[in-house]
């Protein structure tokens, strides 16, 4: 049987494009929710523009189906219909949010009533009003599309046991080949999942229990436990490689634990060209990045520049506007950047604090917000993007198609340190790209979980 699912306001201005996702179903969007996506079109965030975009779908399907008020028929099979409440058809004011919510959930009920007990969802991602439409009876789901439950995520790291000869093997020839049965299938290709316990169990091990591309890779003796080796799995050659960290380090940073090594092996890899590095607060997510895209665009030339950028996204009360051209107006946003750049440039090979500036005016090295990075093309460039939990999936998006030949993309953030009202987070920007790119052989994904940054950070972010 067919269901109904009546959409709240904050799915449209999620993601436009929700109307197409509900099969052969019966989407009603309230007449309410429509004077909503009214209030937004003019804004020129991600939100007025998902607002307009949803208008003009909205529209293109009235001139070629009918009115919307009788409903009309979608490619997918489902029916998309405008509903108006007949016991309240006049429109509440907006600025009483309440009130607007309570129509909303209003109109799900008549819905429900008025197609004969057909199994009705109301659909919205406030968290609030799925309880109380849920205490009043009303089924409510979250909008599922574009949400990655961080529990989905796996580390990237994983742990394979092998005999100790294996082991030795690997540290004299830097590779080594698993069975096929550890091998995640290509397209069109079956290969029976593992029947024995061989690889890595619990957190750490990978989903439906195969190595994918570019996954990190723990060597274990299984006759002793402490002999073993670092490796990343090469999914062309099918084999488990040596990572290429440097044993000095890279600007005077070396690894402190073992996901360090296997993220700064990803970093420094040219032909990895989009890293995700998500860990909580003192994991060296953005000092990694750093200090290689310094090394591989610096000393090794192999990209023309370093773009840095992060969102501007405050954390608490903003402090309104601020004096100054734009370098005065970004140097509080940008700041994180700048710290860990003096820190490399004092503990490096270059001494002073501010040695960084002669790239920022060379243009090798150029930090900027992401403001106006769309229509711009990025050739041959080390890009990271600091925060990246901020950003809506479509803004990751139109980061990443912004990537020229040759350029490489790291995607840093904590999933838990959320400051934009309007994702959290499972329909982050960084945990869908991590989990839309997982198994591609460009792509790389770790998770950090040990803090570096000092004991009381590290306490901090265990205790608080």
């Amino acid at each position: 049987m067919k269901k109904n699912y009546v959409l709240d306001t904050n799915i449209l201005l999620h993601d436009p494009y929700a109307i197409f996702r509900f099969d052969d179903n019966n989407v009603i969007i309230p007449i309410y929710v429509i004077e909503e996506v009214d209030q937004f079109k003019r804004e020129g965030s991600e939100r007025g523009r998902n607002a307009r975009q949803v208008v003009r779908l909205l529209d293109e399907l009235r001139e070629k189906g009918g009115s919307l008020s009788k409903g009309v028929t979608l490619e997918s099979g489902g029916f998309l219909k405008v509903a108006v409440p007949a016991s309240r058809p006049e429109l509440p004011s907006a600025i009483d949010k309440t009130a607007m919510d309570a129509a909303i959930l209003q109109t799900a009920f008549e819905v429900r009533e008025a197609d004969g007990g057909r199994p009705t969802v109301f659909v919205t991602m406030d968290t609030n009003l799925r309880i109380r439409a849920d205490a009043l009876g009303m089924v409510a789901e979250t909008y599922e599309n574009q949400r990655v439950e961080p529990q989905r995520l796996d580390s990237g790291v994983t742990e394979l046991e092998v005999s100790a000869d294996d082991i030795d093997t690997f540290f004299q020839e830097g590779r080594f080949a698993p069975l096929a049965q550890f091998i995640a299938p290509e397209k069109g290709e079956k290969i029976e999942r593992p029947s024995t316990a061989s690889l890595a169990v619990g957190e750490a091990s990978p989903r439906n229990g195969f190595l994918i591309a570019n996954m990190s890779v723990l060597l274990r003796d299984r006759a002793n436990a402490s002999h073993t080796a670092l490796g990343r799995y090469d999914a062309t050659r099918r084999e488990i490689v040596s990572l290429r960290t440097p044993r000095e380090g890279v600007l005077g940073v070396r690894p402190r634990n073992k996901e360090q090594s296997h993220a700064l092996d990803l970093l420094l890899d040219e032909n990895i060209r989009l890293v995700t590095l998500v860990g909580k607060a003192g994991t060296g997510k953005t000092l990694l990045a750093l200090a290689a895209g310094l090394k591989r665009t610096v000393e090794d030339g192999v990209y023309t520049r370093m773009l840095v950028s992060r969102p501007v996204m405050p954390l608490g009360r903003d402090i309104g506007f601020l004096p100054g051209d734009v370098g005065e107006k970004l140097n509080p946003w940008m700041q994180p950047i700048f710290d860990n750049l003096e820190f490399l440039f004092s503990s490096g090979t270059k001494k002073g604090p501010r040695a960084y500036a002669e790239l920022l005016e060379s243009g090798q090295l150029q930090v900027e917000p992401l403001t106006y990075i769309r229509g711009r093309s990025l050739p041959a460039q080390y890009i990271i993007v600091d925060e990246a939990q901020n950003l809506t999936p479509h803004e990751v998006k139109t980061i990443i198609t912004r990537s020229g030949d040759g350029t490489k993309i790291v995607l840093t953030g904590d999933p838990e340190q959320i400051d934009n009202p309007y994702v959290d987070s499972a329909s982050n920007g960084l945990s869908v790209a991590a989990d839309r790119f997982r198994g591609e052989k460009v792509a790389a994904h770790i998770v950090l979980t040990r803090g570096e940054r000092s004991e009381l950070a590290e306490l901090a972010a265990n205790v608080l």
